[in-house]
């Protein structure tokens, strides 16, 4: 900080947030052809169900590419909450992607928490021990890392 003399700014991302519904529909419509309502692509419902699941923007992309990669093989238009339920990774809010999306990788954390790497990874698959399993939740807290 010394070099720059305290001359900083932060600023705190709070990404899209409740707004998450808007950038779906925003995109979808942005992305369609001119005169396509974003009705004729994609139900109401599978929207809301990409909005909740889903945190960042790029998530929300990918998984719209997906829903609309298996919508075009099945040839269903507009693309349905089953075909969205179906492109979903089922482990997206689990342990590991959230620390992931956080910027938490195995070696980062066995390097926070002074453990072996090897621990972190049995602790993120939660095939740990449950003291262990415990003590490094508590250390996680501790350190104000999303668990």
């Amino acid at each position: 900080m010394e070099e720059i003399g305290y001359r900083t700014t932060s600023f705190d991302y709070e990404g899209i947030g409740a707004d998450r519904r808007d950038y779906v529909a925003w995109l979808l419509d942005a992305c369609a052809a001119e005169g396509v309502k974003v009705a004729d692509l994609m139900d109401e419902d599978a929207i809301d169900l990409i909005a909740d699941r889903l945190r960042t923007p790029l998530q929300i992309e990918m998984h719209l590419t997906l829903a609309f990669e298996q919508g075009f093989r099945f040839d269903t238009k507009p693309v349905t909450v089953e075909i969205v339920d179906q492109v979903l990774s089922r482990a997206i809010d689990d342990l590991e992607p959230t620390l992931t999306r956080n910027g938490y990788d195995p070696v980062s954390l066995a390097n926070q928490l002074g453990t072996r790497p090897s621990d972190v990874r049995s602790f993120l698959a939660g095939t740990l021990d449950p003291e262990h399993t415990r003590e490094l939740t508590e250390q996680l807290r501790e350190a104000g890392v999303p668990v």
